[in-house]
């Protein structure tokens, strides 16, 4: 089994009618972290309105230095910022349990 490594949560609350310019730009950037070192990420939306993604990385170290490399898709970033509404603080994530298996 893979170790976890580093995780963290976003969380945004989108324009409306933004939804899936966000989702193909987040698309696009985390293509580009997984360049960087990414285990890979998921977006979700909540039933609350909420948008969610959790990102896996090796390290804490690993993700500050691809989130320190040169940008390839400053539109992407851009699209993805001009889609939300209201940004929520990054929370970290220990795993605990992980049943989700290797996919």
């Amino acid at each position: 089994m893979l170790e976890a490594g580093f995780i963290v949560m976003y969380r945004w609350r989108l324009k409306p009618g933004c939804e899936q310019d966000f989702v193909e730009a987040w698309s696009e950037v985390t293509q580009e972290l997984l360049s960087h070192g990414s285990r890979g990420s998921r977006l979700h939306r909540g039933s609350d309105g909420i948008w969610y993604a959790y990102a896996q990385w090796p390290s804490a170290e690993t993700r500050r230095r691809a989130f320190d490399a040169p940008r390839t898709i400053v539109d992407a970033r851009v699209r993805m910022q001009e889609a939300v509404a209201e940004h929520f603080p990054e929370v970290t994530l220990e795993v605990t349990a992980d049943f989700l298996g290797d996919t």
